[in-house]
């Protein structure tokens, strides 16, 4: 929605004869409307690091419980293995194989070689105990190392939350002392955002005959290809996720939330985590993450249902045909379409084929 109103000043031609103040408040708007856009961007970025903090808080967590469980058993191995070694001392000294430990193997030896092979006996039952608890004890040991590391990892990822939810909270702060400044100048941005609303809608409009256009165009392209095919260099494979355009669509104006992945409220991650989802493909909550899956496809290869990414991989969202694709922008917009254009078009940084 800022991009959207930024743009629209910018486009905008002020008359020679204009009012001197319409003038300097629609001066004024641009500039607290281009604030408003930086700090949304770094509030996008703040988010997603947020979120990836969390994916990291989730995996150390699952580790450090399934190394807990290893040295629960590591420590009732070693038990049983003192508890059997015990035994043994107490059978070597009451039984008639403690007659082959020690001094009595010497005493009680008929020849030199029953001594020498009584003698064998007992060292090697002794090297097998010794073995066993040498083992169990190194993995005990092994085991509390790899606690102790996860614990300390645990506390680091729990202060990068608790950074990245203190960076959050002040772009907030001054998120909302942007607001209030356009309190001054609700005139010209309640007029902008009246056209932002007409021009959403003509593109909502636009967009159902676009994407029907280009499936159509899609399925001719592939029959062709079946009668007569011909060698490609196509980079990315086919687009098998299309459909996920028609999902996104129904959610269109749910309002952003941060940390959101549900229709109650989205963040741009969120958004096309929870949008995939419905189709069975899963996906990590984090932009940057997501940049990871699927094969890279040129901007001039984009098909619906890939994902495109913006502002250093701090921004997502699906691309739904027609140069424009569908997201949540940002706190205080809802999810929309927008245009594969200005501020989107100069921070693009690529897109991925799931």
């Amino acid at each position: 929605m800022v991009i959207a109103l930024v743009s629209a000043f910018a486009l905008a031609a002020v008359p020679a004869f204009a009012d001197p103040t319409v003038a300097s408040k629609q001066a004024e708007a641009q500039s607290v409307l281009g604030q408003i856009q930086q700090l949304d961007s770094s509030l996008e970025r703040a988010v997603e690091a947020y979120n990836l903090a969390n994916i990291k808080l989730s995996r150390i967590k699952h580790d450090l419980s399934t190394n807990t469980h290893s040295l629960t058993v590591a420590k009732k191995s070693l038990k049983n293995a003192q508890k059997e070694l015990s035994s043994r001392l107490v059978d070597l000294y009451t039984s008639d194989e403690g007659q082959d430990s020690g001094l009595a193997v010497l005493l009680g030896s008929a020849s030199l070689d029953e001594m020498l092979s009584r003698m064998d006996a007992v060292d090697r039952v002794s090297q097998q105990d010794s073995l066993v608890l040498r083992q169990v004890a190194h993995l005990r040991r092994e085991v509390q190392r790899r606690q102790r590391e996860l614990q300390h990892a645990h506390g680091e990822q729990v202060q990068v939350v608790a950074e990245r939810d203190a960076a959050r909270s002040s772009i907030q702060s001054q998120l909302g002392q942007r607001q209030a400044l356009l309190g001054s100048i609700r005139g010209e941005i309640a007029n902008l955002q009246a056209q932002e609303r007409e021009r959403q809608a003509a593109l909502q409009r636009q967009l159902a005959s676009q994407v029907q256009a280009e499936q159509a165009s899609a399925s001719e392209t592939a029959l062709a290809q079946t009668v007569a095919p011909e060698p490609t260099t196509t980079i990315a494979p086919p687009s098998r996720y299309g459909g996920v355009v028609g999902i996104a669509m129904r959610y269109l104006g749910t309002p952003y939330v941060w940390g959101g992945a549900s229709p109650g409220g989205f963040d741009c991650s969120g958004f096309v985590m929870y949008v995939f989802s419905q189709i069975g493909v899963s996906l990590p909550h984090n932009a940057a993450a997501q940049y990871g899956y699927g094969a890279p496809v040129s901007r001039d290869a984009l098909q619906p249902g890939d994902l495109v990414f913006f502002d250093g991989l701090g921004h997502v969202g699906i691309y739904v045909g027609g140069g424009s694709f569908i997201h949540a922008p940002h706190t205080g917009d809802v999810v929309k379409v927008s245009s594969l254009s200005g501020w989107y078009s100069s921070t693009f940084v690529g897109a991925r084929r799931l």
